[in-house]
């Protein structure tokens, strides 16, 4: 990624009004964009969806990625406010060329970004990244006005999104008698989670499902759960399903109050599936990844494998495996037998499924597999890769490991964004892993 000067590991992102989250740069990404697609297509038009989710600056976004793609004479088709994975479906059944999503996913309102699918939903190729950034350094030009693209809106694509998610469970599936209270972290699925789930029968409980553009994520769906907990409590619910932002991720609360990460929302799905006999080989985690879902993936003889931290890896390792489950404890749970993303609601309806077919609840479903106690301690030092090479954290890593003995797990990593090293520590009691932890950060902090 590093030969990359705009985009990310998750497309371009950053703060509103400060480069390149700006007008005029996304103006031009939208005709850079359009440029490359078009040339790709030959004498074919090309068209791209446009969704976004629900902070204030997306309207501007929205306004000037459409003149963009117009003046690099490609079609847009507006979806308006819309789960991420929504634009990958949609992408794939319009026959787009691309799709685009604005949003800054569980960041506050004040960022944004810009994420591209290729035409079948997944990331965009690594070669058409970098003819789009080759396209940004060129002068703009528009076309002449009888080869411009044009731009509609599309009315019914929540509808068609809402019919996606419902055909990811069987036609006889259903939710009557369940109580769910959903979290919609005033964001892009405030609109479709709740059809989705009362449609398949559910008595629906709605939080968070107002937002006012500066609201999104702000103490609520799935990066702050104590809320939904309350609610739950309160209604007496069966469980809580909350989302961020951009729809792409998903967390719980069962019955009791307890929250649950993407890692146990992974084991049941795939427990479930291995079950069938419909898992299709094993299961993609990252660093992260309680060892715990290692453990008992083994004991079921299913095969898992660790990627780098973020859903893009997680991907890569999909697809180079040719299976169909992955994700991280953050939430991102990837179900490529129904989408081609990491997509929460899909991923909700897919832990339901299992808890119906196996007639149990979601605390009872979590409480077989119990996850390690995972402690993490960040240490503050002035050159993290530096400290990294020190000889005498090496030593004192491989003792921690071998009298952990294959029941606890080390993971010493520098952060991306800060001068931080990240200790973490599994073990099966949580003594345990606070002790090794802080003996370790000890001597890091030397």
């Amino acid at each position: 990624m590093s030969d990359r000067k705009y985009f990310g590991t998750d497309g371009i992102r950053g703060k509103v009004g400060q480069f390149p989250i700006t007008p005029e740069f996304v103006l031009k990404l939208g005709w850079a964009a359009g440029k490359v697609l078009a040339r790709n297509n030959g004498a074919k038009r090309s068209k791209i969806v446009i969704g976004k989710d629900t902070r204030i600056s997306g309207y501007m976004f929205e306004s000037v990625l459409e003149a963009g793609l117009t003046a690099a004479g490609v079609d847009s088709f507006l979806v308006g406010p819309m789960p991420t994975p929504a634009i990958a479906y949609l992408t794939r059944t319009f026959r787009a060329d691309a799709g685009i999503v604005i949003s800054a996913s569980h960041n506050a309102f004040h960022d944004n970004g810009i994420k591209f699918f290729s035409a079948d939903g997944t990331k965009l190729p690594d070669e058409v990244e970098l003819a789009i950034e080759e396209m940004l350094e060129q002068e703009m030009e528009t076309l002449p006005s009888e080869q411009l693209g044009k731009a509609f809106r599309i009315d019914d694509a929540a509808a068609r999104y809402v019919e996606f998610c419902k055909a990811s469970v069987p036609n006889n599936f259903s939710l009557k008698g369940m109580k769910i209270v959903l979290d919609c972290a005033n964001g892009a699925t405030y609109k479709i989670a709740p059809f989705v789930f009362k449609e398949l029968g559910a008595e629906v409980i709605s939080i968070f499902n107002n937002p006012d553009g500066l609201n999104i994520n702000k103490n609520c769906g799935a990066t702050h759960l104590g809320p939904l907990g309350k609610v739950v409590l309160g209604e007496e619910a069966d469980l809580g399903i909350a989302f961020d932002g951009d729809g792409d991720r998903v967390m719980m609360v069962d019955h009791l109050g307890n929250q649950i990460n993407g890692d146990q929302l992974i084991l049941i799905i795939a427990k479930h599936l291995h079950q069938l006999g419909k898992l299709n080989g094993g299961v993609v985690g990252t660093l992260m990844t309680n060892m715990a879902v290692e453990t008992t993936l083994q004991r079921m003889q299913i095969p898992f494998v660790r990627s780098k931290v973020g859903d893009r890896y997680v991907m890569e390792e999909l697809k180079a495996n040719q299976w169909n489950i992955g994700g991280e404890s953050s939430g991102h749970v990837i179900c490529l037998e129904h989408n081609s993303t990491g997509d929460g609601v899909v991923a909700a309806l897919q832990v339901l499924k299992a808890l119906k077919e196996t007639e149990r609840n979601l605390h009872q479903a979590v409480t077989e597999d119990e996850l390690f106690p995972q402690v993490l301690i960040n240490v503050r030092v002035d050159d993290a890769k530096m400290s990294l090479k020190s000889e005498t954290l090496h030593k004192a890593v491989a003792q921690k490991e071998q009298e952990l003995a294959g029941l606890g797990r080390v993971l010493i990593r520098a952060s991306g964004t800060e001068p931080v090293i990240r200790v973490m520590v599994e073990a099966q009691k949580l003594d345990l892993a606070q002790q090794t932890a802080q003996q370790l950060a000890n001597i890091i902090e030397i």
